[in-house]
């Protein structure tokens, strides 16, 4: 299951273990390419977190990392942030990325 987060309660949903953030917005094509590798993903990991975040409604933690282009996907361990992926991942790139940090 992928979890919606928000400006308000990003910090309390990612702060412990590992959780991979997709930062999204309805009008992006490959935001929309990302959005069933992530759901996929979902399913096959008990021990990884997945959220996604609407950009235009929740322009500051976007702000705060930086993000000018979307997909852009952060994994976050234990609050703290191992990898910022840009562009669409395939189901393999984010296997490895999650498989590295795990």
């Amino acid at each position: 299951m992928v979890d919606s987060v928000t400006d308000q309660d990003f910090e309390q949903e990612t702060k412990n273990g590992l959780v991979l953030t997709d930062f999204w917005a309805a009008w992006c094509g490959p935001c929309k390419m990302q959005s069933p590798v992530i759901d996929k993903l979902s399913q096959d990991y008990d021990d990884v977190k997945f959220t996604k975040m609407d950009v235009d409604a929740n322009p500051k933690v976007p702000e705060q990392f930086g993000i000018r282009a979307i997909p852009t996907l952060i994994l976050k361990k234990d609050g703290q942030v191992v990898e910022t992926l840009v562009g669409y991942q395939s189901e393999d790139q984010l296997k490895k990325v999650i498989a590295k940090h795990s």
